[in-house]
This record gives structure tokens, C-alpha cells and sequence, in this order.
């Protein structure tokens, strides 16, 4: 487990010192690998002792008793054989065989003997009991006969008392039923292993209590340090040695304990580590505290940079717009040595009008104002469209284009992955070498499709790759050539892209060319490559009713001016009141309304627009103005209004109009 993010520096700076390798000189040691646990162990060495010396202690006792039992048996045996044999010498010799049954029937009736027999070479046998079966559980005990002296015939022989040389008359055999002793020897032996389990539980449960005592606290220590380990630093273990003794000197002796004095060490350490966690929390919530207050300012600031792009967009576009219109205008009616002059103006004032649609685009990028329509897009009309769009400045650069879409489509954003395919592609032709080759290819991947844009000029270092997606940044127009752009492109694509839910990867080396992909999901039915729609054939304008609302008299006599010099119908009004009193006369029915969105006096746009679309339906309200707050980005959003950014093209003015008399 990790330390947790709470640790203070100077403990892990502290664990990574006692961590720290051995000098080089002396080798670490093998790791100790243990098994099993501490109390296992101390059960296994408790019982072993116990367990072997009750086994040793309980066969020892065991063997005695049996050998005690086995020799009682056989000197009980060989003694009733040689009490008959004593006190049948005489009459076996003198062959008197009712003594003899006499002498057997008293030794049987004695119950210790099953059956006895007496038996000599002259033939002479008497026995007394029943004959022993194959299986019966006898022992025979045998006796000599032999013949004493009369002064101790009645009397048991002992050894040794015949006369010297005399051979046994007969022989005496007894025999035994060991049953008992048999059954004897089995209680004997279950005694033993009664002892030894005995002495073996006994010793387990004491060894096994003495265990738990010692484990106990090593767990509780266990899940202490675990704790702590965690992150729970109020975590304490309570192990605590006995109370202190006092001495016959009345003095008190504090017991030492190994296991109170870890506690001890634990605790002590937790506190310490509660400590640091508290002034490391402290240290966090200043920094946080901190950071905070860095990023209100970084959005006040980002605000008030939008605010003031807004502001400084919508004063700049309306002097541009008018100029536009005006050069426009004087256009037809100028002098051949006019006209250098005012296509300089006029290319002057298109380079400011694309500065100021970058800013645009990106101040609506931040402000989330767009919301992507996603659907199955086929990229072999897509990049039929680019490759017209692009002929001309391919040609003009002497760059090759070539386009693979191999006839896939993906799910995106049709406007939206097209302008950033086509930035990619301008970029690509303003980098690639004269007759080089930029390659526009669709290929697959593992979220969907990739399309690449790929080119072989000079590359990009890895040093730049990082930046070139940031406003303003360029890496070779360090002159800041405006023919060469303003560096937006990049950052406005880097934006849709995540627009798109995707993000735009750059693969790039000096020398070998740079490429750009995006990837996206695969569209998720058979997208048929349709055929570009035919373009509109432009429309004549004569007898368009138009109304241009502008609080900007230069503007608004511009316009004016364009709009009647192509045969169209205008009236003009400076405020809203004006423009709601000529929407209100009886029999005006206007065809096209260009509304400002910040009049004088504080009006509203937005007013002219819902009071044209209620009393002329049929008209197309166009709201054209310099604003690019967010808030008023947002706003339009809201209320569906086509929008016209200022400095408006005439000829995107005009494309506008016709496509309105086309309609109609």
C-alpha cells in the first residue's frame, strides 16, 4: 500500500534514508522468509516437547506393566505346574492312578489352571479338564516328576531336593487360559494412550492459552501500525503492562513488559505522525487557499480579456465594415490609377475582417455558445469540397494535393469537422516545400477512423510541438508576415476538436514533414457518399425589399448605397423607434431585415428582430454586428438569429441576398 498523501516530507525523507543501499563493499543478506504465524509456532513449540516425552514416559510405563503382568502369568503357570508334580511323585511312581486324578481334580479345582496333565513313560496318563481346541487361547506350562525322600514327600519339592542322579518319573503339564491376561494387557495399553492424550490435550490447551497471550497484543500492534498505514493516525493500541508491585521497602516497582514497551514506541509514533498530518493539512488548506484565489484572479482575468476582446472587436469591426462597404462601392466607378490603391485598401481591410473572425471564433469556442449536431458523415463529398476550396492556393504554392477517403464516414459534426480539416489542409500547403505533396487520407483505427493530414516540409522541432496549438504562436514568422496568418488556426481547430470529443495528435521530426490526425468514431450505418448539392445560380437582386437598421450613419449609408447600387429596394433607420414605425406602416412588406444588436440609446437589436418576424414572417431577420461577448453570443444562440459578423464581405452580403430572392 502507498503512503498516503497526508505523510510530512520529513518521514518519507526519513523512511527513504533507513531504505537507502548497503555500500557497495558489503553484500545484503538474503531476505528471512518465514511461513505460517507466531502463534502456530509457539503452539508447535510447546506441544513437541510435551508430546514426545508423554510418548516416551507413557511407553516406558506401558512396557514395564505389560513385562510385570507377562512374568506374574508365567510364574503362576510354572508354579501350579511344579505344585502337581511335587505332590504327585510318589504316586506316580507306586502307579496309583486315583491319587493321581485326586491330585489333578484339586490342582483344577483351584480355577487358575483349564487343565492338567500327568504322564510318565509306563503309560500311566490322567488329565483333568477339557481337551484344548486348535483355536483356544491356552499357555502350557511343564513340570518334571521326580521322586524326593519320604521324610519330605508331603511336602512341595523345592529345586534342587532330589537325590543326586535320580532322573524324572513323569512329566506334569498345565494349562493356562490367557483370556484374562490378554485382557489385562489390553487395559493396561488403553490406559497408557488414555494418559498420553490426556497429557497431550493438556498440554495443548496450556501451550495453546500461552500462545493467545503472547499473539494478542502483537495483533493489536499489528492493526495499529495497518491503521496508520492508512492514514488513521488517531489510531492508539492499547496494550499496557500489569499494574506496579510495591516492595516490602513500601516502593513501587513498575513491571517491564517487551510488549508494553512496543505499544509504547507505536503510540509515541502515531502521535508524532498525527502531528505532522495536522500541520500538513494546515500547509494544504494555505496552499489551497492560495490556489484559489490564483484562479478567481486567472478567470477575472480571463473575463475581463473577453470582455475587452468583445469590446475592442465590435469598435474596430464597425469603422471596418463601413470602409468595406464604401471601397466596395467605389470600386466600379474608380480610375485605373484608383484602382491599385483601393485593392490595396480593400486587401488591407480582408486581412483585419479574417483577424477579427479568428478572435471571433475563438471567443465563441470559449463561451460553449456552439453545440456540435452529430451525424453520419461520408468524407468523400467532404473532401471533394475541400479540394475545390483549396485548388487555387495548392496551385498558386505548386503543392500537390492528394485525397484518399477510401469511402468511409464517421460520426461528427459536418460544418465543424470541416473547417477543421480545412484549416489542417491551409496549413499544411503554407509549410509544404515548392512541388512537394500533402496527403489527405482516411485510414482505421481503434476509436473509429483516423484522417490524417500529412505533409513533407521541413517539420516541426520538438520544442515547438508543444506551443503550436496556442494563440498566436509561429514557428517560422518570427516578422509576423500577415500573408503568412496570424497563428489561430491551430488554437481554434485544438478547440473544435474538443468540441468534437476528440483531440488533434502531431506526429513530426526536422526534415521528415509533420502529420496531423484526428480520430473519430465510425459512423454507425452505411453513410452513402452523396453527391455535393449543385451550387445556386446567382439570382438578380432588382426589386428586393430591404430594411438596414444601424446607429452608425457611415454604415448605414454604406449599405445603403451597396444595396441600391444592386437595384435593390432600401430603407434605412437609425434607431429602433424608426425601424418599428416603417415595419408598422400600412403596406411595406420588406423581404430582408439587417438589424445592428447595439443601437444608440441602449437599445436592443433583438426588439426589431421579434417585431419584424411578427408583422413580416416572410422576411429573413439577419442581425449583422461587431459584438462577440459571450453573453451576447449566447443570447443569439438562444433566440435562433442568423448573425452577420461585422466587417460583413459584399460578396458574402450578396450570396446572402440571392440566396433569399431564390428562396422566394
Amino acid at each position: 500500500m502507498s503512503d498516503p498523501p497526508s505523510v510530512p516530507a520529513a518521514l518519507r525523507e526519513t523512511a527513504a534514508s533507513n531504505s537507502a543501499p548497503m555500500p557497495l563493499t558489503a553484500e545484503a543478506p538474503p531476505p528471512l522468509r518465514v511461513r505460517g504465524s507466531l502463534q502456530g509456532d509457539l503452539v508447535r513449540l510447546g506441544v513437541l516437547p510435551c508430546a514426545v516425552l508423554a510418548l516416551a514416559l507413557t511407553g516406558w510405563f506401558t512396557h514395564a506393566r505389560l513385562a510385570t503382568l507377562e512374568a506374574q502369568f508365567n510364574a503362576e503357570g510354572q508354579a501350579i505346574a511344579r505344585q502337581v508334580a511335587a505332590m504327585s511323585d510318589l504316586s506316580l511312581y507306586a502307579g496309583d492312578v486315583p491319587a493321581l486324578q485326586n491330585v489333578v481334580g484339586a490342582a483344577l479345582r483351584g480355577g487358575q489352571a483349564a487343565r492338567i496333565e500327568i504322564s510318565n513313560s509306563a503309560g500311566i496318563f490322567v488329565a483333568a479338564g477339557p481337551a484344548p481346541a486348535g483355536d483356544a487361547p491356552l499357555r502350557t506350562f511343564s513340570a518334571p516328576v521326580t521322586l524326593r525322600e519320604a521324610s519330605r514327600a508331603a511336602a512341595f519339592a523345592p529345586a534342587g531336593s532330589t537325590t543326586a542322579g535320580d532322573a524324572p518319573i513323569g512329566l506334569v503339564q498345565a494349562f493356562l487360559d490367557t483370556t484374562a491376561h490378554a485382557q489385562e494387557r489390553t487395559r493396561t495399553l488403553m490406559t497408557g494412550i488414555g494418559l498420553a492424550v490426556l497429557a497431550l490435550l493438556m498440554a495443548w490447551a496450556a501451550v495453546r492459552h500461552m500462545a493467545r497471550s503472547i499473539a494478542r497484543p502483537l495483533r493489536r500492534v499489528t492493526r495499529t501500525v495497518a491503521a496508520l498505514q492508512a492514514g488513521q493516525f488517531d489510531a492508539r493500541c492499547d496494550v499496557a503492562a500489569p499494574p506496579p508491585r510495591f516492595s516490602h521497602a513500601g516502593r513501587a516497582e513498575a513491571p517491564h513488559h517487551e510488549f508494553a514497551d512496543l505499544a509504547r514506541d507505536v503510540n509515541r509514533l502515531a502521535e508524532r505522525l498525527q502531528q505532522h498530518q495536522q500541520v500538513s493539512e494546515q500547509r494544504v488548506r494555505e496552499a489551497t487557499a492560495v490556489a484559489l484565489m490564483r484562479m478567481a484572479e486567472a478567470e477575472q482575468a480571463a473575463l475581463s480579456r473577453a470582455r475587452f476582446l468583445a469590446a475592442a472587436s465590435h469598435d474596430l469591426r464597425q469603422p471596418l465594415h463601413a470602409m468595406g462597404l464604401f471601397i466596395d462601392g467605389l470600386l466600379d466607378g474608380a480610375t485605373e490609377a484608383q484602382r491599385p490603391a483601393l485593392a490595396r485598401l480593400q486587401e488591407s481591410a480582408a486581412f483585419m475582417g479574417v483577424l477579427l473572425d479568428d478572435l471571433l471564433e475563438i471567443s465563441r469556442l470559449d463561451a460553449q455558445v456552439l453545440a456540435p449536431t452529430l451525424a453520419d458523415v461520408p468524407l468523400a463529398p467532404m473532401f471533394d469540397a475541400l479540394a475545390a476550396q483549396h485548388a487555387a492556393r495548392a496551385a498558386e504554392a505548386r503543392v500537390r494535393l492528394v485525397w484518399r477517403d477510401r469511402g468511409r464516414a464517421v460520426r461528427s459534426d459536418a460544418a465543424l469537422l470541416q473547417r477543421v480539416v480545412g484549416n489542417l489542409v491551409a496549413n499544411a500547403i503554407r509549410h509544404a516545400p515548392l512541388d512537394g505533396t500533402v496527403l489527405v487520407a482516411a485510414r482505421p483505427c481503434a476509436a473509429g477512423v483516423r484522417i490524417e493530414v500529412r505533409d513533407n516540409g521541413v517539420g516541426i522541432a520538438p520544442i515547438h510541438q508543444s506551443r503550436i496549438f496556442e494563440e498566436f504562436y509561429q514557428v517560422a514568422n518570427t516578422e509576423r508576415d500577415r500573408r503568412q496568418g496570424f497563428g489561430l488556426g491551430l488554437a481554434i481547430c485544438a478547440r473544435i476538436a474538443a468540441l468534437l470529443e476528440t483531440r488533434i495528435a502531431l506526429r513530426s521530426a526536422l526534415g521528415l514533414g509533420s502529420t496531423f490526425s484526428v480520430a473519430l468514431p465510425a459512423a454507425e450505418g452505411a453513410a452513402a457518399a452523396a453527391a455535393p448539392a449543385p451550387a445556386p445560380v446567382p439570382a438578380g437582386l432588382a426589386g428586393l425589399r430591404c430594411l438596414v437598421v444601424d446607429d452608425d450613419p457611415a454604415i448605414l449609408e454604406g449599405t445603403a448605397a451597396l444595396l441600391r447600387q444592386w437595384e435593390c429596394r432600401c430603407d434605412t433607420a437609425a434607431t429602433a423607434h424608426e425601424a418599428l414605425a416603417l415595419l408598422e406602416a400600412d403596406g411595406t412588406r420588406y423581404d430582408v431585415l439587417l438589424c445592428d444588436l447595439q443601437l444608440a440609446g441602449g437599445e436592443d437589436g433583438m426588439d426589431v428582430v421579434a417585431a419584424a418576424q411578427r408583422l413580416h414572417p416572410q422576411a429573413q431577420t439577419v442581425i449583422v454586428s461587431g459584438a462577440t461577448g459571450p453573453e451576447d453570443l449566447k443570447r443569439l444562440r438562444q433566440h435562433g438569429a442568423m448573425l452577420l459578423t461585422k466587417p460583413v464581405a459584399p460578396a458574402k452580403l450578396r450570396a446572402l441576398l440571392a440566396a433569399r430572392r431564390l428562396a422566394a
